[in-house]
């Protein structure tokens, strides 16, 4: 069942450096060093990692999921009470993702050894009882690569795939048509034109 979900990161052969360029810098509240974090509407970080693919291992990077949607999660370590049922959850939601053009790829922090990944999208603790590990970030990546939404989860808390397929969904129409989607938002519902005058036509069909 496991094998349904296309990437899993493993142990890091090599960490990209993010384009200077492009993502701009961010200083962490730590006095101990700056620091380039994952951000909504930013360029996402770049990586590179090795990944098991359908069953096999391979070198994976950011750059490989150019022109699709990404999910790219992370779970704080392979065996825990959580992490199996939010595996298994994005592994039977599979097909789902797939019809959308859009990949799925999940990080554990034991994947990622050099924990740069984690660091780099702002999931690691870095202090406490918890230091190592990476909280349960959802970030979701268009295929300009740029991150549209971030979720980030405490421990012991699980995700809604559901929710996660739900947000792709409504990107994806928020791109193609333009028009906004307004609370709870789910495939089919009425939408909102952002405009003064027009968003009234939402608000009477809805009352």
């Amino acid at each position: 069942m496991l094998n349904r979900l296309s990437t899993f990161i493993r142990p890091a052969v090599s960490i990209g450096q993010r384009p200077v360029s492009q993502i701009p810098r961010f200083f962490s509240a730590s006095t101990v060093a700056a620091h380039y974090y994952a951000r909504v509407q930013l360029p996402a970080p770049s990586f590179s990692a090795s990944a098991v693919v359908d069953g096999a291992f391979k070198t994976v990077s950011l750059e490989d999921y150019k022109d699709k949607w990404l999910v790219l999660f992370f779970y704080p370590l392979d065996f825990t009470f959580v992490c199996p049922t939010e595996i298994i959850s994005y592994s039977e939601a599979a097909e789902e993702f797939k019809k959308l053009n859009c990949a799925v790829v999940g990080c554990s922090v034991v994947s990622d050894i050099t924990k740069q990944i984690s660091s780099d999208y702002g999931v690691l603790i870095d202090q406490g009882d918890d230091i190592g590990l990476s909280l349960r970030g959802t970030f979701i990546i268009d295929p300009k690569q740029v991150i549209r939404h971030i979720t980030i989860n405490d421990l012991g808390v699980g995700r809604s795939i559901e929710e996660t397929l739900r947000l792709v969904e409504a990107f994806q129409f928020n791109d193609k048509h333009g028009e906004v989607c307004p609370a709870g938002w789910k495939k089919g519902a009425k939408s909102m034109i952002p405009d003064p005058k027009k968003s009234k036509e939402y608000f009477k069909a809805v009352n």
